[in-house]
């Protein structure tokens, strides 16, 4: 197993490992163990209960991080018509039907995030194997199957970030960057912890969020105390 560096070290000696801290003193530890010289992705990962092996325990949705993510996203849109004009208006830089099928078709898959009007996923379907494993293909559950597209461009656009649960039980999710400021962090933090308690699957037994973890990509992992962060959702309705 390979060791960590000097660096890395050096941050994990300024966490506790044993101690669950208030979101906000949690938030400052991250950024300030950051270490990188790029900057730095700053993710949450939480430990659910659920058995992803059963259908009524999976979870997958979409939170508008209110403060963006502080990365810009490629979008295409599957749209013909009045939907591909409001899709051209609201931003997406590709806007296609048949075309962008066989552009996909070909090898292309250079984009972050796929939306689609309800009419066009006939046609979507065809790049289903190709789009489903890479985490592009549009799906109503998240918001990118939907006819106000020029709506879910934008949004996906200004900070809009999907979840799913994992194979392990734990959904990982980018909330913002090292580069913005606390509130900036917080005020997602808050957005996607109140998208993901919403989205609780009705097959959900004993405890359903165990766990929060904030972290940067290069960064030791930081325990969040888990009542005062789960009361950010709260604050946010």
């Amino acid at each position: 197993m390979a060791k960590h560096g000097k660096k890395y070290r050096a941050s994990a000696d300024k966490v506790d490992p044993e101690k669950q801290y208030e979101p906000s003193e949690g938030v400052r530890l991250v950024k300030q163990s950051a270490f990188a010289k790029f900057d730095e992705t700053v993710e949450l990962h939480i430990r659910t209960g659920l058995d992803p092996r059963h259908a009524d325990q999976l979870v997958r949705g979409s939170a508008v991080l209110p403060a963006g993510t502080g990365r810009t996203i490629r979008v295409v849109a599957f749209a013909t018509g009045d939907a591909a004009r409001e899709a051209e208006a609201a931003g997406a830089d590709i806007v296609g039907a048949e075309d962008l099928i066989a552009r996909i078709q070909g090898g292309w898959t250079d984009f972050d995030v796929a939306v689609a009007t309800q009419e066009m996923m006939g046609l979507v379907g065809r790049v289903a194997r190709i789009l489903g494993p890479r985490g592009l293909m549009p799906n109503p559950r998240s918001g990118t199957v939907t006819n106000d597209i020029g709506r879910a461009v934008r949004e996906v656009k200004g900070g809009r970030v999907e979840f799913r649960l994992d194979k392990t039980g734990v959904i990982h999710v980018p909330i913002g960057k090292i580069s913005f400021d606390d509130d900036k962090i917080m005020q997602n933090l808050g957005a996607l912890v109140d998208a993901v308690v919403r989205a609780k699957p009705s097959g959900a037994k004993g405890q359903y969020i165990r766990t929060l973890n904030l972290a940067s990509t290069m960064g030791p992992g930081v325990s969040l105390d888990l009542q005062p962060t789960l009361a950010l959702a709260s604050s946010e309705t």
